[in-house]
């Protein structure tokens, strides 16, 4: 009865909180400078009738409330209304682009979650030892290098220098397309591979000054068997509440990273769109990165009972 209560209650405040996304999200444009008429007709001199028939086209003639409502009535059915500039739907412009990020931001998680927690892990098991320090300050470099710079720096010694791999473009095929990531998703990946690095590292270390830990260890039992039930296992909520915070953190990184390979994915066509107040391409991106990011952080907190039992029993008691 208290996971049903828990999950309705997640479902709900995950509504709500798309709601309140959804207003900010489109009253935000209202707050930008420019008009999308004048993108619209740019290169001409528009009569007051020209004027009139692209706003009623694109329904910017209706008061703003009623924009929002037509907006959403539409969001809630797949339809995000038409691109300023590519005179496409816009489930359609972001249709073709979005697999591309996707791919990008799988390999580029399956990077972190790997590196992360390896670095992480090591620094705790050799808390105040060369193996910590080494991390830590491998980690504290990694974490200073902004992703357009490791984009820079990767193109010009593993495509340029070396020849390894390509620097331009997100080829043809899904083994193809994967070959030309792999340098885009290494360049992502690096600032959010040094966090899970750290949260892993603190809470490991926090779980291994448990009392349970040193019980477990005074019974004879290995290293390895104390470390992934009574260590890992109970600091990998941290580890998963992070990663929530990450997956839109990704998104909006990625448009760094395609702008510099240029690979034409979301996050690219994102920087594109805002710099040619193409309205609804932006306010559909936005909208995407905010649900992926609540939807994800929902579900992490809907789970937390069963990655961490102590939360079910605290519930319980209450």
């Amino acid at each position: 009865m208290i996971a049903v209560r828990r999950v309705v209650g997640k479902l709900g405040g995950l509504l709500l909180t798309l709601f309140l996304a959804s207003l900010l999200v489109f009253f935000s444009r209202f707050l930008v400078p420019g008009d999308p008429v004048n993108f619209l007709l740019r290169g001409r001199t528009p009569s007051p009738e020209a004027v009139a028939e692209v706003k009623a086209l694109y329904g910017l003639d209706l008061p703003p409330w009623q924009q929002y409502l037509h907006w959403l009535g539409g969001v809630v059915q797949g339809d995000f209304g038409r691109s300023l500039q590519y005179r496409q739907d816009v489930a359609e412009v972001i249709g073709e682009r979005l697999p591309v990020t996707l791919l990008l931001v799988v390999m580029s998680g399956a990077a972190i979650a790997v590196a992360g927690l390896a670095f992480g892990a090591i620094a705790a098991l050799n808390r105040g030892r060369a193996g910590d320090r080494l991390v830590l300050i491998a980690l504290t470099i990694l974490g200073a290098i902004p992703s357009f710079v490791g984009s820079i720096v990767l193109i010009a010694v593993f495509s340029v220098q070396l020849g390894w791999f390509p620097s331009f473009g997100s080829g043809e095929g899904l083994i193809d397309t994967i070959y030309h990531l792999v340098l885009p998703a290494t360049a992502l990946a690096i600032v959010f591979t040094v966090l899970v690095a750290k949260v892993t590292r603190s809470a490991m270390v926090e779980q291994l000054d448990r009392e349970h830990v040193e019980v477990a260890t005074s019974r004879g039992l290995r290293r390895a068997v104390v470390v992934r039930r009574h260590v890992f296992r109970n600091a990998l909520w941290p580890i998963l509440t992070v990663s929530g915070i990450l997956v839109a953190g990704l998104l909006v990184a990625s448009s760094i990273v395609e702008s510099a390979f240029g690979i034409a994915g979301i996050g690219s066509l994102l920087v594109q769109s805002v710099d040619r107040l193409d309205f609804p391409v932006v306010q559909a991106i936005v909208l995407l990165i905010v649900t992926a990011f609540v939807a994800v952080n929902a579900v992490i907190d809907i789970l937390e009972p069963w990655i961490d039992p102590r939360t079910a029993a605290g519930a319980s008691a209450r």
